[in-house]
């Protein structure tokens, strides 16, 4: 039986959650027949010497950054080298389930989809700053690319592989590579799909994520939709400036002051952006052809 699916765990400073977690990923590969590519991204723990202790109790291929690089850089890696049908991402914290993998795999197969996202049921655990972030990114993405997507930066997605390893050209190495990559499925027309998931308590080491990464992911949504829609992000610019300057000179010729220079200024905003808009429209066209 060929192998269908490939699962991809990106690991950084993961030691102590690897001991209790490669055992089970190990017996689950095997009886399912699935692939699995481990992804060390310059782990400056033990992380290197526990998978090195599993290498004759299982099959799995394994990357070795030397440096680290970043969640989205060792995503990349795995899935560059997965050749089944679909390719899975699973966090080596201890914190997905791996019966959800079965889920995401009859759903993807069932619906024909080109991308399935795990999304988190219970979000009981998260603090309140990070339910504030990843609601911030959610509305920001919806904003600029229509989706309807609830759990846009979840961990576990399965996607067809061509597909994955056509799109993450353009996707960041850092965190926010979990919400560019579902937008460019989004973007590219693809049928995505949401599967509820179970999120299980992390039992050792603390999160990667921080606020910084809130922040790098905001700035990556906007790249990506001046990528593929830059029209979305600069004619409301250009409106509010024509609209703005239009107001404010109006009101000063209207009392007889004259030309008013900030209202020019405004208005000569307004033009540029939408030129600008336009050029990065044609730039978007010709990125998207060369994907």
């Amino acid at each position: 039986m060929t192998e269908k699916l490939t699962i991809v765990v990106p690991v950084y400073n993961e030691d102590v959650s690897l001991e209790t977690l490669l055992p089970l990923l190990l017996k689950f590969t095997a009886e399912n027949n699935f692939k699995l590519i481990i992804v060390n991204d310059g782990s400056t723990d033990g992380s290197d010497s526990v998978i090195d202790g599993f290498r004759n109790k299982g099959v799995f291929n394994y990357i070795k950054h030397k440096k680290n690089r970043g969640y989205g850089a060792a995503l990349k890696s795995g899935i560059e080298m997965a050749d089944t049908e679909y390719v899975v991402s699973f966090d080596a914290d201890g914190q997905h389930n791996l019966d959800d993998v079965l889920k995401l795999l009859s759903r993807i197969t069932e619906s024909d989809a080109d991308l399935v996202i795990g999304s988190r049921v219970d979000d009981n655990g998260r603090k309140s700053v990070k339910k504030f972030g990843k609601f911030i990114i959610r509305k920001l993405s919806k904003i600029l690319i229509q989706n309807e997507i609830q759990d846009l930066n979840a961990g576990m997605k399965m996607m067809r592989t061509k597909l994955a390893q056509r799109y993450i050209k353009i996707c960041p190495d850092t965190f926010a590579f979990s919400d560019v990559i579902t937008l460019v499925f989004i973007s590219e027309k693809n049928v995505v799909h949401e599967e509820p998931v179970q999120v299980l308590q992390r039992k050792n080491g603390k999160s990667k994520i921080t606020l910084n990464t809130a922040f790098e992911t905001v700035l990556e949504i906007i790249n990506i939709s001046v990528l593929f829609n830059p029209l979305r992000v600069f004619l409301p610019l250009t409106v509010f400036f024509l609209v703005l300057g239009a107001g404010w000179s109006l009101k000063i010729v209207l009392e007889g002051r004259g030309v008013s220079v900030g209202g020019s200024l405004l208005i000569v905003l307004g033009i540029l952006c939408f030129l600008i808009g336009l050029v990065a429209e044609q730039l978007s066209f010709i990125k998207k052809r060369l994907m």
